[in-house]
Order: structure tokens, then sequence, then C-alpha cells
């Protein structure tokens, strides 16, 4: 017989939860009116800078025994299921499912979205300048392999704006049908095979490398063909039903790929943003130099430059740039103002919030 005790704690857990469905839909309620304003004043639908502000005062509202992780991903759901309701809201994203940017992608629109995979990051540009998706999904770079270029490319010939970053800690795990033994092929992205270099040549030397679009096209094609094997995450194992057979086979702990949300419009300020410029000089001594001085005059903190040849002209370069702050702040308009003399070219791709944890 149940202890009275237990029945009396799980009546108050009833009691609670008949209370949270209706706390839960009177949030919605209220969710549905807001979007409803948005898309009479043709505002995003999705908001980055609003989402920031109610995650961080989640995070201060929290006493326990629930975890900030724990509590940010039960919201997650909340916010996805809500902007649903809102708007159809389809993301594409690097396909197939299962891969890396599909997970990306999940860990910040949730599951009550519609997702579209893509067989190219081309094809999600694509995807969203067509409007057969709100939002798009893409790895922007690695902390092991750096730079994704396919996606800088991209960023010269779109008029599509950045309004979101995301950080994906990657784990890579060896997969097969068969024992590690039996492999001779085997399927990944060529920046995993990067990333797994030294593991590959201790554990299977002299193994057929395979350099596939993405990593979860790697588990499939594994799945299908004797004596292949894959790098990939484990959602991709659990989907084509391949045991792992080594685990963690990255050769640095702390890899993580950053990707970018793409969408018609970026972010709001919220006081802990970024900013992502796409420049190119004008041909004479000293052009990038006084660019980037622009940055320093104005106190402007410079995270990252990547630099892209033209494919215009020969020996002629695109460069990109990251700096800490808004658009919309009035020393990094100076700074932009300033560097524009020097430049034939100069966009602002996006000022986003920072993704959290990365805050300076």
């Amino acid at each position: 017989m149940m202890p009275m005790k237990i029945e009396q704690l799980r009546q108050k857990v009833d009691a609670l939860d008949q209370r949270l469905v209706e706390l839960l839909n009177n949030r919605t309620r209220l969710a549905l009116q807001i979007g409803q304003i948005k898309k009479k004043s043709g505002a995003e639908i999705y908001a980055p800078a609003r989402e920031r502000a109610v995650l961080l005062r989640l995070r201060g509202l929290n006493r326990g025994p629930l975890t900030p992780a724990a509590l940010q991903s039960i919201y997650r759901e909340i916010m996805s299921a809500s902007l649903a309701l809102e708007h159809p809201v389809v993301i594409a994203y690097l396909g197939p499912p299962a891969t890396f940017t599909h997970e990306a992608a999940c860990s910040r629109f949730g599951a009550s979205v519609d997702y579209l995979p893509c067989e190219t990051i081309s094809d999600v540009f694509a995807a969203v300048q067509k409007h057969t998706a709100l939002y798009g999904v893409v790895p922007i770079e690695n902390s092991i392999e750096g730079a994704v270029t396919h996606t800088l490319d991209q960023f010269t010939d779109t008029a599509l704006r950045i309004c979101a970053e995301i950080y994906l800690p990657i784990a890579l795990h060896l997969m097969a049908s068969g024992g590690q033994r039996q492999i001779r092929r085997l399927y990944s992205k060529s920046e995993v095979f990067g990333q797994c270099r030294r593991w590959l040549h201790t554990n299977l030397p002299g193994v057929d490398l395979v350099p596939v679009s993405s990593t979860a096209r790697a588990a499939e094609m594994a799945a299908r063909e004797r004596g292949a094997g894959a790098l990939a995450g484990a959602l991709a194992a659990e989907l084509n039903s391949l045991p792992l057979l080594a685990r963690d086979v990255q050769d640095f702990s702390g890899n993580t790929t950053r990707f970018l949300v793409i969408g018609a419009q970026y972010s709001q300020p919220t006081g802990q943003d970024k900013t992502s410029v796409f420049f190119a000089v004008k041909h004479k001594v000293g052009a990038l130099y006084g660019a980037l001085e622009s940055f320093k005059k104005a106190r402007v903190n410079m995270t990252k430059i990547e630099s892209r040849p033209s494919k215009t002209k020969a020996w002629e370069y695109y460069f990109f740039v990251d700096v800490d702050g808004h658009a919309n702040d009035a020393h990094l308009q100076r700074a932009l103002t300033a560097m524009a003399e020097h430049c034939t070219l100069l966009t602002v791709l996006g000022s986003y919030p920072k993704a959290a944890g990365t805050e300076g």
C-alpha cells in the first residue's frame, strides 16, 4: 500500500501541474498578442534580444533546485511552442537530419518549429532568400580548424543579415556496423578528419578517408556499406542504428563550432552584442591599416578577422571582421564612418547578442 506521505505529495504535484498548464496557456496567449502586434508593424518574429533578456531574468530569479541549464532548456521549448503558434516557422540548416548544424538549430529554436535540411550552405542561404524558410543556420568557424570559407563566400552576394550566433561543443565518435578492424573506408566532413587527425593516424592508419557533405550523410553511407565507417555525432549513430566503436575521438578537448542564424534583419541592442562587418579596401598604400585603425581610434575591440579572394579580380580580397558592440552604438558608428574612407565596399552583415558564456 502506498504510504500516505507519498500520496499527499503527489496530490500537491498534480495541483501544481494543473496550475502550470493554466499559466503556460496564459503566457502563450500574451505571446500570441505580441506576435500579432509584431506582424502588423513588420517586426521580426524571432527576437534574439528579447530572448536573451528573458533567459537572463530567469537565471536571476532561479533559486533551485533546477539548474540554470535545465531551466533554460524548459523555457527554450516554451518559447519554441509560442513562436510556432505566432507564425509558421521553418528553419533551414545544413542537412541531412542529425548534422551538428541540425543540433545547433534545435538548441536555439526548439522542437516545435519545422526544420528544412539543405544539401549545401548556399542552399540554406537560398531557402531564406526565397522565403522557403524564415531563418537559416550555417557553420561559420570551428575552434580547431578555423573559418568555414563556404559560409564567408555566401555573404559576398546576399542581402541577408546575421541575427544570432550559437556555440555548440563538438563530440565526434567512430561508428560502423562491423568491427573497427573491418573498416576500409571512413566517411566524414573534411573538417572532421582534420579535427581527428592524430587519433586517425594512431588507430586507423591506411584507411581511405572519404570527405562528404555532412557527418549525417557519412553515417548514412556507413550504414549502407560493408567495410565502411563514419565519424559523426551520437544522434547520427542513433538515427542510423550504428554502434559506437569509439567515443570522443577528436584530438583536442573543448572542440566547439560557432554557427550563425541568418535572416532578413539583425537584432536590437542588448548591451552585450557583437557586430560582423564585410569590406574591401582601396588599392593604395596603407588602406587596410587605415581601415582597421578606425576601430582602435574609436576604442572598438576587434575579435576576429578573415580574408577571402574577391573572385572578381586577381589578388584582390574581401575582409570579414567581428567586433564588440552593436552597429547602433555611437562609438561603433564613428569607427564605421571613418573606415568607409579607406574602403570600396563596406557592409554591416549583422549585429546580434553574444552567445551565452562568451560575454567579455
